[in-house]
């Protein structure tokens, strides 16, 4: 039977699972596959897992319950292995890199900051003013003329002026936190948000850095958006 794998731990984990179940139409109980000094923590699947919100949520709780004890490797969701010895083969593989891992992650976890314009009107309006060029363009085009270049140039403008000042706004706030962080990833961007940061923060960053976080999403909050996520398993910081 094929196997969905949740993490990776050392051997002496302590791996408390009970109550928890695995994913899938008819949920297994956890178990852990060994092989040397790692673990890797399963549960039996008789078909592929679809990204549903039971099993999302299964796979999310045994990452925080393990991440609660003691530092892991966290799979991302989907990850299947058709059966022990392919699991054990991949753990005696890499056994050095997975310890390194676990080494360098140990006392962590991971945040996310993401941030997007939630308030264009008031950007706009700003743009309006700190630009004359803006700013002529659009009386111009308030008063009636009827020149077609005109919304075409104002558009330009404007266009650039919010990639720039977007890009500048996340730049300070990657500079403004990531030397609370051991490490950090960022992702591209998705939907409204212009800053998709992940920080690998250790613990004992986490007030200083809860702290710097709070005061920046203060000190910006006209118009823009500012969303905190964690602590979490440190998804992005695995390889």
């Amino acid at each position: 039977m094929a196997l969905y794998v949740y993490a990776i731990t050392g051997k002496d984990h302590p791996r408390r699972l009970d109550g928890l179940t695995g994913v899938g139409p008819r949920p297994a109980p956890l178990r852990a596959v060994t092989e040397g000094p790692l673990c890797a923590v399963v549960s039996d699947v008789s078909q592929e897992v679809r990204p549903k919100r039971r099993d999302l949520q299964a796979h999310q709780e045994v990452q925080e319950r393990l991440m609660a004890d003691q530092v892991i490797l966290p799979l991302q969701f989907g990850y299947i292995a058709p059966d022990d010895q392919t699991v054990q083969q991949a753990l005696e593989g890499n056994t050095a890199g997975y310890l390194a891992a676990l080494e360098r992650l140990d006392g962590c976890a991971e945040y996310h900051v993401r941030v997007s314009q939630a308030d264009e009107d008031e950007l706009l309006r700003r743009i309006l003013e700190d630009s004359p060029v803006a700013k002529e363009l659009n009386e111009r085009i308030r008063a009636g003329e009827q020149d077609p270049q005109l919304p075409l140039a104002l558009g330009e403008i404007i266009a650039r002026e919010v990639q720039d000042r977007q890009d500048s706004l996340a730049a300070g706030l990657v500079r403004a936190l990531t030397p609370y962080a051991r490490q950090h990833a960022t992702h591209p961007p998705s939907g409204p948000d212009f800053l998709n940061l992940s920080l690998l923060v250790p613990h004992e960053r986490k007030d200083d850095f809860l702290a710097a976080q709070s005061g920046l999403a203060q000190q910006i909050q006209d118009g823009v958006d500012f969303r905190l996520t964690g602590p979490l398993p440190p998804y992005s910081f695995v390889q």
